[in-house]
Formats: C-alpha cells, structure tokens, sequence
C-alpha cells in the first residue's frame, strides 16, 4: 500500500462524502426494522414475468446488436418509444436530437458538474433538495445557494433575491437545480402558476433550469401540470428522467431532454466515462415502452403506492403527537417530517434504531445545514402493515423525546 495516499488523492476526492443515505441503510439491514430511509421501489412492482419474456425476445430478434457496443447517444428504438412517451403523455414534439440516454439519471446529475461547474462556481436548489443532486455538484466544486420552499415549492421572490444578490456579486449561477413533481424530499408539487414564475425570474436572469423528473408518472390524486420545458419553449431548460422509479432501478436507464447543442457536451463527456449505456437493457426497455407494457404495469404500481401512501398518511394523524406536521404528496414515493422547533432528528435516530425504525436527517437534503428537525420517510418500499406500525414505532421515539409520553 502507498504510503502517501493523501499526497496523491485529487481535491474531489479529499472533499468527496460517502452518501448519508447508504451510509444509513447499512444500519438498516436486520430484518427487524422497518426502513423509510431508502427510495427504493417495491419489489412486487417489478414485472419479471415480462422482463424474462423480452430478455428472450431481444435476444432471438437483435442479440448481436445487444451484445455490442451502443452509439453513446443511445439505442435509436429506446430514443424513439421515449419520443413517442412524451408526444403522447406531455404534447412534447422532441427529435432524435433532443434526447440522450444515460446510465441512470445520476450519471446526468454528475455531468451536469462535469459539463457547466468549475470550481467556486454558484448552482441554485431548492432548500431542502435532493442530496444526490447535491453531491454531485460539490464534487466538481460548486457553491450552493438554497431557495427556500413553501407549500408550492420553491419560492420566486426568494429565488429572484438570491439571483440579484449574486449578480451585484459579479456572479451568474451556472443553473437552477429543481424538481418539480413530488420532489424528492419533501413530497411537494409545484403548481403550473409556479412554474411559470420561476421561469420568468430564469429568464429574465437568463439562467439554465434543470428540471429533475424521476417519477412524474407515479401520480396517485389530481392532474400533472405542465413540465416546465413545455412552458419554456426556448429551451432554456434541461429536463433529467430515469426508469429508476418508475421501472425497474436495476436497469440503471436514465435521460436527457434538452437543446441539441447542450446535449451535444453531454455526449462529449459521456464518451469518456462510459462510452455507452448498456445495448441490452436499452432494447428491452424499448419493447416494454412500444408493445405497451409500460403502462399496465404504472397503473398496477400507482395503484400499490397509493394504498402505502394512505396507510403511512392516516398513521400519522392517529400516532404523531401534536407540534409535529407532514407533507401530503400527491405521488412519488417520499413525505416529509417536521418535529418542533429545537429537536434534532440525528440525536433521534440512535432512539429509533432502538425501536427498529429508521428515516433518513433532513438536514442532509439543506445544502446550508440547516432542517435539522426534519426528517425524510419513504413509503414505497414497506409494506402498508409495516408503514403503519413503523409510524407507530417513529411516533412512540418522538413523544419520549418530548415527553409526552
């Protein structure tokens, strides 16, 4: 072993942090407890059946073109059942140009740095956002500068604040990093009026919009607002998907939606780290878009995540104790938590593990360490019975914590 292995460590990695999250989860392995840490999907929501099925089908049809190299742009057949996706669903008109496959929507998060982010330069998120999104822009340097939520998401008077503020600074944010539908973590859903503020205080700033939309499909009440990229329409946004949530994670398939000459750095970058997503998984997620078994199984996951949502929803209003309050999302796979003002979430954490819960620190997700008495639970992955009782569980720690008990 070298002996001088801090001597030959680059400043990424010196500052680079392991993620808290699969920190967390390692702690969350015994049977006996019930995680809300993850944002895994349920298993019983993955189509095996059919999967087989079109593994084999791939395979006899296409198997050679399966087996080899991809164009780093990304199968033509997954671009085009994408394509079609978003006409059909969104009223989007998109080209072939328009859109690139990625190894997972963190791959896209992380080029993101790579491409727009040198070191000392500002990005603008949500405060809290999503802490994948977070570590990846510290990786190659970024300052972050929170914009606080409110119920609609976040707030333009504080966004417009934070972007004159910087400007007589000298300093133009490279781009605003948001997400928009059942945002992950708070669960929050930003209204079409919204949108279109943020988008004028983009545009009249003129800075980049990163609109991350992971589970958009996964909508269990109301009606989806229009993704601001449709809004837009000059492209000065740049939409993130992934089939992570919504599919199957295992795949690793995510994507970039964007102008032509963005998209074309990304290719440039992604040549270097990859040179292309896998060929096979990419023709079998093409045949489960275009023979339409996409859709059978969202309503079927819809329809699970719902139930789960509820039975974690009406737990906490017969469990929680007063001075504590949570977010209703109308989809996703995330809510989150408010303890009263003064409790630390991580000094409660070693109490619940104790009780054979565990929840992910806010405070993880609040890119100024702030949200300290807040906490991220996910309901997708438990079962209803469980998403109750670990509430009950969570509840009992968080009353002793108060006494109240």
């Amino acid at each position: 072993m070298i002996k001088d292995l801090q001597g030959i460590l680059s400043r990424s990695a010196k500052s680079a942090k392991k993620s808290v999250i699969r920190e967390l989860l390692k702690l969350t392995q015994r049977p006996e407890i019930i995680s809300f840490a993850g944002g895994l999907p349920a298993p019983e929501s993955f189509p095996l059946d059919i999967l087989s099925d079109l593994s084999t089908e791939v395979l006899k049809k296409d198997g050679v073109a399966a087996c080899q190299y991809s164009t780093t742009e990304g199968d033509n057949g997954l671009r085009k059942a994408l394509i079609e996706k978003y006409r059909r669903d969104e009223g989007l008109e998109l080209a072939m140009e328009n859109i690139i496959i990625t190894t997972s929507s963190q791959q896209a998060l992380d080029f993101l740095g790579r491409v727009f982010i040198d070191p000392g330069d500002a990005v603008i998120c949500g405060l809290p956002t999503y802490l994948g999104g977070l570590q990846a822009f510290n990786a190659y340097g970024a300052q972050m500068h929170g914009v606080k939520l409110d119920e609609q998401g976040m707030r333009p008077d504080h966004l417009k604040a934070k972007l004159e503020e910087l400007k007589k600074a000298g300093r133009k944010p490279k781009f605003i990093y948001t997400i928009p539908d059942f945002q992950n973590p708070a669960g929050i859903t930003m209204p079409e009026s919204r949108r279109k503020e943020i988008l004028a205080v983009a545009h009249e700033y003129d800075v980049l919009v990163v609109e991350d939309s992971p589970y958009r499909e996964l909508r269990f009440e109301g009606k989806n607002p229009k993704m601001i990229y449709q809004l837009d329409g000059t492209e000065q946004v740049l939409v993130l998907g992934t089939f992570s949530k919504i599919f199957v994670p295992g795949f690793r398939i995510g994507w970039i939606v964007g102008n032509k000459d963005i998209l074309d750095k990304f290719v440039t970058v992604k040549q270097s780290a990859d040179l292309c997503t896998s060929s096979f998984v990419q023709k079998i997620a093409a045949l489960y878009l275009s023979q339409g078994h996409f859709e059978k199984n969202l309503q079927r996951v819809i329809a699970m995540y719902r139930e789960k949502r509820d039975a974690m929803l009406e737990a906490l209003e017969k469990y929680m104790p007063k001075g504590v309050s949570w977010t209703h999302p109308e989809g996703g796979l995330f809510l989150f938590v408010s303890l009263p003002e003064g409790m630390d979430a991580e000094k409660l954490f070693p109490k619940a593990i104790e009780k054979n819960v565990a929840y992910v620190l806010g405070s993880v997700f609040h890119c100024d360490g702030s949200g300290r008495n807040t906490m991220r639970l996910n309901f997708s992955f438990a079962s209803k019975e469980k998403n109750a009782e670990g509430i009950r569980r969570l509840a009992e720690v968080i009353k002793e914590e108060m006494g109240t008990k």
